[in-house]
């Protein structure tokens, strides 16, 4: 059997990979690098500008270790996903003051490492400007646009489409700009990386570089499925409130969309897990589909100096703490 013949199957075949807890292993681009988590390790490797690659490595422990209660399903994933917003932040705050270092000299001051309360805070508003952008405009057109408001199935698959298409531009737009085509590139690199090691590859830039760069446990797929779920638990809840209320507003949505995010998140966690157990069977492949086709925006063909860059993040989170 080829290697694009494997990759087409999707099934991972190395020995340390359980393909039962398909998310072992995963990571993100980071400016001129790319982060990679492993059990119990996180480690982000850089480019810099000499072109030498500079290795960060630290241990990471979920709360769900500490508290095993809280790995039940839905609420582990609704705290993994706010653990790895953190971390992905965090790790894009390193990059970016390696690469501020490098172009003002070697001789710059360096500034210090923010604080958990500064990087907290970077986090809230990140997630306001997501609420904002991707929550608050769509339901405020589906209200104001279309009429629609008292029908709550109708009413979510407009705010939905909205959604989607706001997402679909902001992309795009991004992806013509420079540095955001390096960083997809980088994107396109952690993907291979992580490939290579489930089908028990040799860590090599010439093994990973034949590898898709499309994976089907991408936190782009993850945001379409949040999409897709929102639609169906919001046009459940409004239906609800429907019943007890006799009508829906803009402010009701609001105040009851926003605090069910998590559970979204959770749920769409529970729906990415379950898919890539099963993304070798037909029905699997038509699931991850989408997610895939998005991905075609949010990540590019790595060259082998981008490769190698993922394979030393992905080797030192792998070498454990």
């Amino acid at each position: 059997m080829t290697k694009s013949d494997e990759t087409k199957q999707w099934i991972p075949i190395n020995p340390a990979f359980d393909p039962s807890e398909p998310m072992q292993v995963g990571g993100q681009a980071v400016i001129e690098g790319v982060m990679m988590r492993a059990k119990g390790v996180i480690a982000t490797a850089v480019r810099r500008k000499n072109g030498d690659i500079q290795v960060k490595k630290e241990a990471f422990h979920s709360i769900t270790e500490k508290y095993p209660k809280l790995k039940l399903p839905i609420l582990r994933g609704a705290i993994g996903l706010v653990e790895m917003m953190y971390v992905g932040i965090r790790t894009l705050n390193y990059s970016a003051e390696l690469a501020m270092e490098d172009e003002q000299g070697s001789g710059a001051k360096k500034k210090k490492p923010q604080t958990t309360f500064a990087l907290a805070m970077t986090l809230a508003v990140a997630l306001a400007a997501g609420i904002a952008l991707f929550f608050f405009l769509p339901l405020f057109a589906a209200t104001q646009f279309f009429s629609v408001e008292q029908q709550p199935l109708l009413f979510n698959l407009v705010a939905g489409t909205i959604r989607v298409a706001i997402l679909l531009v902001y992309l795009s737009g991004i992806s013509l700009m420079k540095d955001v085509a390096t960083l997809f590139r980088y994107h396109g690199a952690e993907h291979k990386a992580v490939f290579t090691f489930e089908l028990n590859a040799s860590l090599t830039v010439a093994s990973a570089m034949g590898y898709p760069r499309l994976h089907p446990r991408c936190g782009t797929s993850f945001i379409l499925i949040v999409m897709v779920i929102s639609i169906v638990l919001f046009s459940l809840l409004d239906a609800v409130l429907l019943l007890i209320f006799g009508s829906l507003t803009l402010p009701m949505r609001l105040m009851t969309h926003i605090p069910f995010i998590p559970v979204v998140g959770g749920i769409a966690y529970e729906f990415l897990k379950f898919s890539a157990k099963h993304s070798a069977t037909l029905w699997g492949r038509m699931v991850i589909a989408p997610g895939l086709w998005l991905q075609k925006i949010t990540t590019k063909e790595p060259d082998e100096k981008q490769m190698e860059v993922a394979l030393a993040a992905i080797q030192a989170a792998l070498s454990g703490e």
